[in-house]
C-alpha cells in the first residue's frame, strides 16, 4: 500500500515524522512543488519522499493536511478517485458555517472526491502533540477514526495503530462528524489509552 500526505505545513510535517518514526514510507506534496519539501525529505531520509501533487494523488491512501478550502483543488488534481482512500485530516477553523451547508465537514469533503472512500482522522490534536511520540505514561495517545466504508476504516485504523496511536472507531461520518469538527467534543482532546 502506498501513502501520500498532501500538505507540508505543521500538520503534514507532524504526520510525516510519525510515518518516519513508524518506519513507513510516505510521499509528501504541496502546491508549491517538491523543492519546498527538500528540508523535510533530508531530515526524514529513507522514509519521506518529496512528490509533485500529480504524483501524490496516485497513492493508494491520500491524506489531506491542507487548509480546508484547498481540498477542492486537490480533488481536481486526479482524473478519478474510485476506490482510493482519502483521509480528511483537516479542520474548519475560519470556514464560515454556510460553506458547510449544515453538514459535517467530512461529508462536504467526500462530495468533492467522487468514488473515494473517505475517512476522518488525525485532525483532533494540535500539530505539536501530533508530532510527539504517541507512547506516553505507559499508554498510547488516542486517535479517533470515522468512516462510512468498513474496509477503508479498518485500513486507516490499522495505519493509526502502526503509527503508534490507539485508534478508536467512532462510526460513520454523519454519526461522528460533529464530534470531530471544529469545536466538536473530541477536538483538542489529548487522551491516553492504557494497556
Amino acid at each position: 500500500m502506498t501513502y501520500s500526505i498532501i500538505g507540508s505545513g505543521n500538520v503534514g510535517s507532524a504526520l510525516a515524522r510519525q510515518f518516519a518514526r513508524g518506519g513507513i514510507a510516505v510521499g509528501v506534496a504541496n502546491t508549491r512543488g517538491p523543492d519546498t519539501i527538500e528540508t523535510l525529505e533530508k531530515e526524514l531520509v529513507g522514509y519521506v519522499t518529496a512528490l509533485t501533487l500529480q504524483d501524490a494523488v496516485n497513492a493508494d491512501v491520500v491524506i489531506l493536511a491542507v487548509p480546508f478550502s484547498a481540498h477542492v483543488d486537490v480533488a481536481r488534481a486526479a482524473g478519478q478517485w474510485t476506490d482510493k482512500i482519502v483521509v480528511d485530516a483537516m479542520n474548519t477553523y475560519g470556514v464560515p458555517p454556510e460553506a458547510l451547508k449544515g453538514q459535517p465537514s467530512t461529508l462536504v469533503v467526500a462530495s468533492a472526491f467522487p468514488g473515494a472512500r473517505v475517512v476522518k482522522t488525525f485532525n483532533q490534536l494540535p500539530a505539536r502533540l501530533l508530532a510527539m511520540n504517541p507512547v506516553e505514561h505507559g499508554g498510547r495517545r488516542v486517535m479517533f477514526v470515522a468512516g462510512d466504508e468498513t474496509q477503508a476504516t479498518a485500513v486507516i485504523s490499522k495505519l493509526v495503530g502502526d503509527l503508534g496511536f490507539a485508534p478508536i472507531v467512532l462510526g460513520t461520518l454523519a454519526e461522528s462528524g460533529t464530534l470531530l469538527d471544529k469545536g466538536g467534543a473530541l477536538v483538542l482532546q489529548n487522551l491516553i489509552k492504557q494497556g
